[in-house]
């Protein structure tokens, strides 16, 4: 019998998943046919109905409609099995499917992506993955144009529910558009490209937090579109003007090259069948018999009249996707190495080539082996070693690109890329890879010029950039505090190259990354000024180091700030043994220190606000104001308490800037994993934790007396550490906030909630700040300022957009944090307060309200009842909130208690609520709806009162809802009259 879902040619064998589906389809085709049977089936039957439904969809698209609804009505494992079908059909038989079948495949894709099928992510990146790059087929632009338009028109459900699945399509379509911009003259294909453009821009634009969990290998892409236009200004964008992604995570492109790129990207661009072949080449054929199968394999997959922009693909796969066994690199299986050496001789566009030896040294450029898997830059050094001396044409030419590359690649970052090329030449000697690279510095086949400037780089990075220093997964943008880039951004002229070297060599006060090791100070630093002054005439010490600061910042801004953080760690000194605060922390010192800085160009707590635009500065981070509040959060201390205070009376947000610093703290906390080795602290990735942790022991051995400056092991620094540091932030927090009412209101009646509301207004101003983050700290560890605040409540409604709200809204429902209690009576107050609010904001607030009170044990009869029982409800006013209600009731179990309520509210303007909530249980929860009945029956016959109703004498039932159970009842066939006798006992 001819398959209607593939073609099968004559000498072909059967396919066993086609034959199992049409087996199916053939078993049970009478009983795809209306009214569908409503018996459950068991597994092996619920097996056979999926496969019979998906063959059904596939062949016969005019009964699609039909064979769906038959499918949402027996499923029961989430769509799990009939997508796993799917996927197996996309990932097995594609190429061979009839083009009906290709066109039902993408429409019951749609289908499956509205109802949030479980494995959806799965199924686009399979048919993203049979989009074949070089090919201008119809049928290969045709499934192009239908995925990047089915990207597009199920935009906000992906981006709910599966954004993954749109950083899969963002590298699909980035990877394809600059083969599909070289082809002009073909209508189809314009139409196709700008499809595809404007995708990749609006989810650059829109949604750039997610295009950096792509890695670094979004830069490679983009480069080969920075001559179309819109690409253009992105480009410009992510190398001049971060900010214009509004992503607090991103600061620089610096922080892209230090982020690796998952190898499942690269599995994209290789079709399934395609990565079978490899995977046999690599796997099975030996080295000396492979020839036949490349010839096949170029013939099969490069013939094409663009099919060597696959090439770059392929590369990408073997250094970063398959990586062999030890048991096949101590074969005879041919290498990776040699692979690759065999696709270079296939290119034979100079364009293609040199992407092809960019996509082979990539990962070298921004090598770094905490982050980086050395397996990923194994095959370019031995295909340049083992090319010696029979090709060594080959190796000249790859190690003068990767020279050209080191040069030339970013200008701005060179010394970024110096160090990560140097380190894996390094790392690939110290892991055994190669031996010694003498072979190659010492070649004398090479030219000379090439080996000086490989001799120079291995030693540039012992020699003129210490590793402990500037660490290479530490952007210099980022870190103020490690060159003049704080100073420049704040109003000073950017210093010369030979300056800001001299700067870094200087740099010594907590430089090291938290990863590698603890930092100790830099013996070239004068550190005579880092000294915290001994118990004495410590006053006069103090404000020597004061009177001197500005000479120092001027001389050196890395200095200045060493200054800053020995007298503030002084002040906590003296305040320990006794020394009154006042006597320390005088206004006129603190004004000194202020106005120190201020020439220089930094403003001590300035607005987070109005350094928002400068794209360099990160004011959290090594700054003066950073040391401050490190300082304070770690002590806790009465005098730097009242150096704050002092700032704060004089207008600075200095409670908003704590606020944001804590915060912070505790969302990069959030990422850290269970170890340091599995966490990765960078200062690229998580750069305030990174400082924090610094600081805290740098604070901690200087409060020990330990004046070796030998710090606390990185053992030490665990999960539990860094929670307890989190906890002591927020701690410190409120502690200002205490002192502030105390000091700064004591004539006004404000309490720590009101003052916890300005700060968080404030912070809303401020463009870096992730709201979402923020909130949800101060709802975890401010619960009790915080929880059930209207104005905080309604200030989180207004600057959350939808797809933070419904984040919160899943933590809420998983019981992560609190936004409104279990007091019945706050949630009240809060609700009659809201029907004020603008309907938009209603419905963001009962959106919230039902993922918590669902879930919660807060009393949601009692609130309801007080609601309904008010004299000041009104139609329109409250109709949004009756709604709100409804909703609630469906998402809560029909107790006897909220049944009770229900059965016995007052019938108002809203009549018909009670019966419309019963009748939502009676569809989800019949059995206990009426058992709830059940018992307010029993309690009316026994004249007692609900639980609910305590302070009640009589209950008066509902209209609506006892008209309702009447119709319902009659509809059932049931005995009308003896409900009305178990609801009516008396009558």
């Amino acid at each position: 019998m001819d398959s209607k879902l593939i073609r099968i040619a004559s000498y072909e064998a059967q396919n066993q998943l086609e034959h199992s589906l049409r087996q199916a389809f053939d078993l049970l085709q009478s009983k795809l046919i209306p009214p569908f049977s409503l018996a459950i089936p068991n597994p092996q039957e619920y097996t056979q109905l999926n496969q019979a439904i998906l063959y059904g969809v596939l062949i016969e698209p005019h009964f699609a409609r039909i064979h769906i609804k038959h499918l949402h009505a027996i499923v029961v494992d989430g769509y799990n099995l009939f997508l796993s079908l799917l996927v197996g059909i996309v990932y097995e038989l594609y190429g061979k499917l009839f083009d009906s079948v290709k066109e039902q495949l993408i429409w019951v894709t749609k289908e499956m992506i509205d109802v949030s099928a479980i494995g959806i992510d799965s199924l686009l990146v399979c048919l993203l993955r049979q989009i074949v790059g070089g090919d201008f087929s119809d049928g290969n632009l045709w499934l192009c144009f239908e995925l990047v338009s089915l990207c597009s028109s199920k935009w906000d459900c992906l981006l709910q529910e599966k954004p993954v699945a749109l950083t899969s399509a963002l590298y699909t379509f980035l990877r394809i558009l600059p083969d599909h911009c070289r082809v002009t003259g073909n209508p189809k294909l314009e139409m196709l490209r700008q499809l595809e453009i404007e995708f990749c821009v609006k989810m650059l634009r829109d949604q750039f937090h997610l295009c950096l969990k792509i890695g670094r290998d979004i830069v490679r892409l983009l480069q080969d579109l920075f001559h179309v236009p819109a690409f253009k200004s992105i480009w410009k964008d992510l190398v001049l003007n971060p900010s214009e992604f509004r992503t607090a995570e991103y600061l620089d492109i610096s922080q892209l090259y230090c982020t690796r790129t998952s190898s499942r990207y690269f599995l994209l661009r290789i079709t399934p069948e395609m990565e079978t072949q490899l995977r046999f080449l690599l796997t099975h054929v030996m080295l000396g018999s492979q020839k036949r199968y490349q010839i096949w394999f170029e013939k099969k997959f490069l013939s094409g009249p663009e099919g060597e922009s696959l090439i770059v693909d392929i590369v990408r796969f073997i250094c970063c996707a398959h990586h062999p066994s030890n048991e096949i690199l101590q074969s005879n299986v041919i290498p990776r190495w040699a692979v690759i050496g065999w696709l270079l001789t296939c290119c034979k566009k100079k364009y293609t080539e040199a992407n092809v030896r960019l996509a082979l040294f990539f990962d070298w450029l921004f090598f770094n082996e905490k982050v980086d898997n050395i397996m990923n830059i194994e095959p370019a050094i031995l295909l340049m070693i083992c090319s010696l001396p029979k090709y060594i044409n080959f190796t000249h030419s790859l190690l003068e690109f990767l020279l050209l590359l080191v040069d030339n690649y970013d200008l701005d970052h060179k010394k970024i890329i110096a160090r990560g090329v140097s380190s894996a030449f390094s790392t690939l000697v110290q892991k055994g890879v190669v031996h010694s690279l003498d072979i190659l510095t010492h070649c004398d086949a090479l030219s000379s010029p090439i080996r000086e400037r490989l001799q120079n780089l291995l030693l540039n990075d012992q020699c003129k950039v210490p590793r402990d220093l500037h660490p290479v997964d530490l952007p210099s943008q980022s870190t103020p505090s490690l060159s003049f880039h704080d100073v420049s951004c704040a109003g000073n002229p950017t210093p010369s190259t030979n300056e800001q070297l001299a700067c870094e060599g200087e740099a010594g006060l907590s430089t090291g990354t938290v990863v590698a090791s603890i930092p100790v100070l830099d013996n070239s630093v004068n550190t005579s000024t880092l000294q915290v002054v001994a118990v004495g005439n410590e006053v006069d010490a103090i404000e020597r180091l004061v009177e001197n600061i500005g000479e120092i910042i001027k001389e050196s801004y890395i200095r200045g700030l060493q200054t800053l953080e020995a007298i503030v760690l002084s002040i906590v000194n003296q305040c320990n043994h006794g020394q009154t605060s006042n006597s320390i922390c005088s206004q006129d010192l603190l004004f000194k220190i202020a106005k120190e800085f201020e020439s220089n160009g930094y403003q001590l707590f300035n607005s987070l606000g109005s350094i928002a635009d400068i794209v360099e500065c990160d004011d959290e981070i090594g700054s003066a104001t950073a040391v401050i509040t490190r300082t304070f959060i770690f002590s806790q201390n009465e005098g730097i308490r009242e150096m704050l205070l002092l700032w704060a009376r004089n207008g600075f947000p200095v409670g908003a800037r704590i606020l944001s610093y804590v915060s912070r703290v505790a969302y990069e906390a959030g990422c850290f994993g269970n170890s340091v080795a599995e966490a990765k602290v960078s200062k690229s990735r998580l750069p305030l934790l990174a400082y924090h942790l610094d600081g805290y022991f740098t604070f901690l051995n200087k409060r020990k007396g330990d004046s070796s400056e030998t710090f606390v092991s990185v053992s030490e620094m665990d999960e539990k550490v860094i929670a307890n540091l989190v906890n002591s932030a927020f701690t410190a927090y409120r502690h200002f906030l205490m002192s502030s009412r105390a000091i700064l209101h004591k004539e006004a009646d404000t309490s720590p909630s009101k003052l916890l509301f300005s700060d968080l207004k404030d912070c809303s101003d401020w463009k870096r700040i992730r709201m979402k983050n923020l909130f949800r700290n101060i709802f975890c560890h401010l619960s009790d300022l915080s929880i059930c605040e209207e104005n905080i409540i309604r200030l989180l409604i207004e600057k959350l957009d939808y797809a933070d709200l419904t984040e919160l809204q899943f933590e809420v429902g998983m019981k992560k944090f609190s936004l409104f209690g279990d007091n019945p009576k706050l949630v009240f107050h809060l609700i009659k307060n809201s029907l004020n609010w603008n309907p938009v904001e209603q419905h963001k607030l009962w959106g919230l309200m039902r993922s918590e009170l669902s879930v919660s044990k807060v009393g949601v009869e009692k609130i309801i009842l007080e609601f309904f029982s008010s004299e000041e409800i009104d139609g329109n006013l409250s109709a949004i909130a009756v709604g709100g209600f409804l909703t609630l009731c469906s998402c809560c179990a029909p107790t006897a208690d909220l049944v009770c309520m229900i059965m016995s509210l007052p019938n108002n303007s809203f009549k018909d609520f009670a019966a419309a909530a019963l009748a939502t249980w009676a569809a989800s929860n019949a059995s206990m709806l009426f058992e709830s009945l059940t018992k307010f029956a029993e309690k009316l016959k026994s004249k007692s009162t609900c639980s609910t109703f305590s302070n009640s004498t009589e209950i008066e039932i509902n209209q609506s809802a006892m008209l309702w159970l009447l119709s319902y009842f009659n509809a059932q066939g049931m005995n009308v009259s003896d409900m009305l006798n178990n609801f009516y006992p008396n009558s």
